[in-house]
């Protein structure tokens, strides 16, 4: 592909725009297929997303030129519904495999693009969407009815609205449809969904810093136990492994296939690995890096050594044969001398923040000599002041050097006369 055509069709080492789509929609689908020629004639199936995580597939029988973004108008029991185009050509045949739609009465039409008067009905419809929840709650509420409405869509022509609740338990809810049919005037439709159901409609942040992944990419979900846990050697603790909607997280389940297959290459953990200092018990283990740490204790952690696991697989088969080898690592690799603790403060004073301080109490007390100086000097020069001194000149040691003091001072009167 030249340089104008790139230009022109927007696509560029492998990647199209017009295959990205809006990326403000949940569940966007990147149809790789969308600048091959003749990619939207091999089917009329188009993929139509609503609120949130709803989707649903349509026939173009009027082959209008769709593509991703588009606004259509859809059919629907009773009247129309407004959806956005978020996949066309092969790929949505594979969709229609995954959500299992084996029947074409499951499949309606697309009546045509959507006209300004289609979108002001549509937002007016939207903007009720809201004040309807709320209100909805209230009257179930007074019904005494145990669930929770979490989320309210109005179809696109306003003649129809869709209320999800939750409920642990089967509730009887044909007085509420009564009641919610003469509160808001249109056609009442009631959908349960569960706890991931919801928190994929309302959306968030996860514990990792993204996006839900309901809320994002994901389109079926798949039940998650504990044993995903167990198998990655996560703690199990509910606080950690539950998700935004109170249940296991989706993502145990990704990395677990890899985690299976690499524990399948580690020995048992009831292993004891025999040798002539000690016996050795398993301790722990780095499943994807193939390292097995083991203890000289059952209950605690005590002389660590770290193997590799088919160092730990050698050292069974040699106890099997009533071997016992002189130390776990292996012996063309030089065990390492336990000295003990090492201290990292060793050659550290203690006292070495407390120099800065005392340096500023040095500099002070010299501050104080220098301003003590001059008044020495006055001292000095006054005579009168210094005959009072004389009896603490008689002192032994001290007073000596200072007995010799008037004596240079004479010399130096006496130079000048000579």
């Amino acid at each position: 592909m030249n340089k104008n055509n790139e230009i022109r069709t927007g696509c560029d080492r492998g990647l199209c725009r017009a295959a990205v789509g809006r990326q403000d929609r949940q569940l966007n689908t990147y149809d790789w297929l969308a600048d091959v020629p003749g990619n939207d004639e091999t089917t009329d199936l188009v993929e139509v997303q609503f609120k949130h995580t709803r989707k649903g597939y349509y026939h173009n029988v009027n082959r209008l030129p769709l593509k991703k973004g588009d606004i259509v108008a859809v059919e629907a029991s009773p009247g129309h519904d407004i959806g956005v185009v978020t996949l066309t050509g092969r790929l949505v045949n594979l969709q229609v495999k995954k959500a299992n739609l084996k029947s074409e009465d499951d499949i309606k039409r697309i009546y045509r693009l959507a006209r300004q008067i289609d979108m002001d009905k549509f937002r007016e419809a939207k903007a009720r969407e809201h004040e309807t929840m709320i209100e909805s709650r209230e009257i179930a509420k007074g019904l005494g009815l145990k669930m929770k409405i979490g989320d309210v869509e109005y179809q696109g022509d306003g003649q129809k609205a869709i209320f999800y609740y939750i409920a642990d338990e089967r509730v009887d809810f044909r007085q509420l449809i009564k009641d919610l049919a003469a509160a808001f005037h249109v056609r009442i439709e009631m959908k349960q969904i569960g706890a991931r159901q919801e928190a994929g409609r309302i959306g968030g942040t996860g514990p990792c810093g993204r996006e839900l992944c309901c809320a994002t990419w994901m389109k079926n979900f798949v039940s998650v136990s504990t044993g995903a846990a167990r198998f990655q050697d996560i703690s199990l603790n509910p606080q950690k492994l539950a998700g935004m909607c109170a249940k296991l997280k989706c993502c145990l389940n990704y990395e677990v296939d890899d985690y299976m297959e690499h524990g399948k290459q580690l020995p048992s953990r009831d292993a004891v690995l025999q040798t002539l200092d000690a016996d050795y018990f398993y301790f722990k283990a780095d499943i994807l890096a193939g390292l097995v740490t083991y203890s000289t204790d059952k209950r605690i952690a005590a002389n660590l050594e770290t193997i590799t696991a088919e160092r730990a697989k050698e050292i069974i088969e040699m106890n099997r044969r009533g071997e016992k080898p002189a130390d776990l690592q292996p012996d063309d690799q030089p065990k390492k001398k336990d000295d003990g603790p090492v201290d990292l403060l060793a050659g550290d004073s203690i006292t070495r923040f407390d120099k800065a301080k005392k340096k500023k109490k040095k500099n002070k007390s010299k501050t104080q000599d220098t301003a003590d100086k001059p008044k020495a000097k006055d001292t000095a020069d006054k005579p009168q002041d210094a005959q009072p001194r004389q009896p603490k000149r008689k002192k032994p040691s001290n007073n000596a050097p200072r007995e010799k003091q008037p004596a240079a001072q004479d010399n130096n009167n006496e130079k000048p006369k000579e």
